[in-house]
This record gives structure tokens, C-alpha cells and sequence, in this order.
């Protein structure tokens, strides 16, 4: 054989070996090209993830459960906690995909996604989230525990305006529809890219809309369709615990680091500023609620400083990214003082029963923060936006996300009661509501002398 027949044979021998190999190479060259979940940002999140579970079990339980009579102490906390893994196991099942999921048709695209996510189908632990914030990259099991939380804790803020007077039946048959009908859309309207609001130009860094406006209309319409308490307004009904509610409070503010600062999806700059707005606007709002009291002849509570505290808190959300820390300290002043006047004047005068004031600080405090982030986000008040930022046209984007909130949350909460009170009668008997929830629902009491 030549040596030019043998340099031939090498060649081809190669060739083929090359050939043979370019599909596992360019396996290797996708794998490599694939993002990679930062190791800081996914630790971050898993922080932030567990800090707003701490919101509900035992925040939200300690501050509503202090708040109700006693005898009535166990059924709240055990509504609120029952909601919690209720909501977690139907997000698992089909909420992840309604608001996280494939895209849905065009006709239903803005309001929802499809089912090519139901019972998380194609996820994995190597699978990465497909986040609103371009250059995130986190596990996708992460994103969902994070966004799981928010649905837990949204429906059972809505309970605020129902407890000692709602049967556990029908509160768990209210959550199974309205978390369906009214929150899943909701949130992928806000947050998922094709959503209505997202596709607006809406401005909501944790939940102003998602969340608070969500659950406060909710809340409202809930109650007046349910009815008032036995003896209300008449007789007293004073908070039973004033110093677990103070607990929670507490428990509220720290969880809430996880839920503002948390929702920039990564640990940056953004993060930071989520976090000491968080912190400014809280303090404000604490103390201007302390100094309505005060101007309006009463003495600054400890009731007040807490209520304070969550409307700053929830005024501050959706602006926690959006706003300079002097526009966070002004905003939570501002919703502290319009607050107060809901739940002090507009509750009164127009005679609903908002056991807990669900709706007079996360509704109406909701609503100023989802507005007023129109206004802070500006530059020329400290705020991220650009030179170009127009107050006045990203105002009325955030009007008619605020509005269109309403609207959905009214219906879908009012659909959502009637059907409870078809399958369950909605509401406890006289008896049981004289006695109390704790014996009536549960067979127990939360203080045994």
C-alpha cells in the first residue's frame, strides 16, 4: 500500500470519528450554554421564600387570632392556617400553571395561562424559572415555592373580614374557588409577560395589586354578603390580646423583608433598596397613625401603631423597588393618615362589618400604594425612572390596573361566596356564633382555665 493510500485510510478513519462524535459535541455545547442558577440569588430566595411563610404561620395567625374575641381564637388561626396548605397544594396542582405556565391562546393570553405545567409536567430540578426580570437565573422549583407563598398568604388576608361568623366548611370551599377564579388570573395579568397589566406598563414590585388590593375588595364584598356580627355595632367587641397582636406585627415586618425585597428575584442593588424602603416607610407609617389618633382626640394606641405599621407596610409594596427612600417615607405617611380615616370614619358611616379591617388598610392602603408608585418612581423624587418618565401617563396606567383590580376581584369574590353558601350555608348558627368558633367549629378553646 502507498503512503499517499494510508494518509488517505488516517483521514477518512478521522473524518468519521469526528463525524460520529459532533452530535454528543454539540449536546456538550448546549448543556454548556444553558443558564446556570446563581448560587447567591437561589439562597436568597430560598431566605426570602421561608421569611413570607413566616408572614402567615405565625404572623398573620398571631396578629388577626389577638384581635377577635376569645372565644374565637383558635378558629382564626386554624382558617388562616388551613387556606395556607390548601393554597399550597392546589398551586402545585394547577395555580402554577394558570398564572406561570405556557402560554395560553391569544384571546386568553393577557388573563391567563395554559395547563402545560399542571402538576408542575416538565419540571425538574435542573429546570430554571422564565422570571419578569430579564437576567434572573433561578431553579424553577425556587420561583415556584416563592410565588406559592404569595397565594397562601393573599387568601387568607382575606379572611380578616369574615372571622367569628364564618363557617370552616365554607371558608375552605371559598379558598378552592377564589384562589381558581380571582388570584391565578390576577397574578399573571401583573406578572407574567403577555399578562394585560404587564403588557400596560403596570408598575407592582411585590403585590400592591396581586395582594392587597386583591384581598381588601375581597374582603369587603365578602363581608357585606355574609353580614354583620351578632351584636355589632352595639355591643363591644374589643381586641381579646392586644399583646399577640403586637407579636404578629412584629412577625409581619420581619416576613415582609422576604416579600419585598425578596421580589427582586435576585440579591442586588434593587434588593436593597426593597429592603430599606421597607424599613422607612413601615417607621413612618407607624408613627403617623399614632399622631391621627392624636389630632382626632384620642390617645396614640398600641392598636394604632400596629395598624400603622400594616398600612405602611402594605402601601410601601408595590412601590419597594420603585421608590426612593424619602418618596417610601412620604407614601407611608400618606396611606398611615388615609387609613385611618377608612377604618375610624368610612366603616362607621357606612355600617359594613370588617371584623379585622381587611379591607379598610390592605383595600384602601393597597390602592394608594399602586397609585402613589405612579408618583414616587419618578427622578425627580427620587425614584428609578428613567429622564424621560412621564408621571402623568404611567398614573393613569396605574388607575386603570387599580380599577380593572377591583372589578375582577368584586365579581370573582361574590361568585365565589355564593357558591360556599350553596355547598356549605356559609354561616355558623346563632348558637354556635354566641358560644364561639373555637367550641362550635373545632371542639376545643384556646385558653383553658
Amino acid at each position: 500500500m502507498t503512503l499517499s493510500k494510508k494518509l488517505s485510510g488516517v483521514c477518512g478513519a478521522v473524518g468519521l470519528s469526528l463525524f460520529a462524535a459532533m452530535p454528543a459535541w454539540a449536546q456538550e455545547a448546549a448543556a454548556a450554554a444553558a443558564p446556570v442558577p446563581d448560587k447567591g440569588d437561589t439562597a436568597w430566595m430560598m431566605v426570602s421564600t421561608v421569611l413570607v411563610l413566616a408572614m402567615i404561620l405565625p404572623g398573620l395567625a398571631l396578629f388577626y387570632g389577638g384581635l377577635v374575641r376569645t372565644k374565637n381564637m383558635l378558629s382564626v388561626m386554624t382558617q388562616i392556617g388551613a387556606v395556607a396548605a390548601l393554597s399550597m397544594i392546589i398551586w402545585v396542582i394547577y395555580g402554577y400553571t394558570m398564572a406561570f405556565g405556557p402560554d395560553a391562546s391569544d384571546g386568553l393570553k393577557p388573563f391567563i395561562s395554559s395547563f402545560g405545567k399542571m402538576f408542575l409536567a416538565g419540571i425538574t430540578p435542573d429546570t430554571t424559572a422564565a422570571t419578569f426580570t430579564d437576567g434572573v437565573v433561578i431553579p424553577e422549583y425556587v420561583f415556584i415555592c416563592f410565588q406559592m407563598t404569595f397565594a397562601a398568604i393573599t387568601v387568607a388576608l382575606v379572611l380578616g373580614s369574615v372571622v367569628e361568623r364564618i363557617k370552616f366548611s365554607a371558608v375552605m370551599v371559598f379558598a378552592i374557588v377564589w384562589l381558581t377564579i380571582v388570584y391565578f388570573p390576577i397574578a399573571h395579568m401583573v406578572w407574567a409577560a403577555g399578562g394585560l397589566f404587564f403588557e400596560m406598563g403596570a408598575l407592582d414590585f411585590a403585590g400592591g395589586t396581586v395582594v392587597h388590593i386583591n384581598a381588601g375588595v375581597s374582603a369587603l364584598v365578602a363581608c357585606i354578603i355574609l353580614g354583620k356580627r351578632i351584636g355589632y355595632p352595639k355591643e363591644p367587641m374589643p381586641p381579646h390580646s392586644l399583646v399577640l397582636t403586637g407579636v404578629g406585627t412584629g412577625l409581619l415586618w420581619v416576613g415582609w423583608f422576604g416579600f419585598n425585597a425578596g421580589s427582586a428575584l435576585e440579591a442586588n442593588g434593587s434588593a436593597a433598596l426593597a429592603m430599606l424602603n421597607t424599613f422607612v416607610a413601615t417607621a413612618s407609617a407607624g408613627l403617623f397613625w399614632m399622631l391621627a389618633e392624636k389630632f382626632s382626640g384620642h390617645k396614640g394606641s398600641a392598636l394604632g401603631f400596629c395598624s400603622g405599621i400594616i398600612a405602611g407596610l402594605v402601601a410601601v409594596t408595590p412601590a419597594a423597588g420603585n421608590s426612593g427612600p424619602f418618596g417610601a417615607i412620604v407614601l407611608g405617611a400618606v396611606a398611615s393618615i388615609i387609613c385611618f380615616f377608612a377604618v375610624a370614619k368610612l366603616k362607621p358611616m357606612l355600617g359594613y362589618d370588617d371584623s379585622l379591617d381587611a379591607f379598610g388598610i390592605h383595600g384602601i392602603g393597597g390602592m394608594i400604594g399602586a397609585i402613589g408608585t405612579g408618583i414616587v418612581y419618578a427622578p425627580s423624587l427620587g425614584g428609578p425612572g428613567g429622564d424621560d418618565y412621564a408621571i402623568g401617563g404611567q398614573l393613569v396606567t396605574q388607575v386603570l390596573a387599580v380599577l380593572a383590580t377591583i372589578v375582577w376581584a368584586s365579581i370573582g369574590t361574590a361568585i365565589a361566596i355564593f357558591i360556599a353558601k350553596a355547598i356549605t350555608g356559609l354561616r355558623v348558627s346563632p348558637e354556635v356564633e354566641q358560644e364561639g368558633l373555637d367550641l362550635g367549629e373545632h371542639g376545643e378553646r384556646a385558653y383553658n382555665y
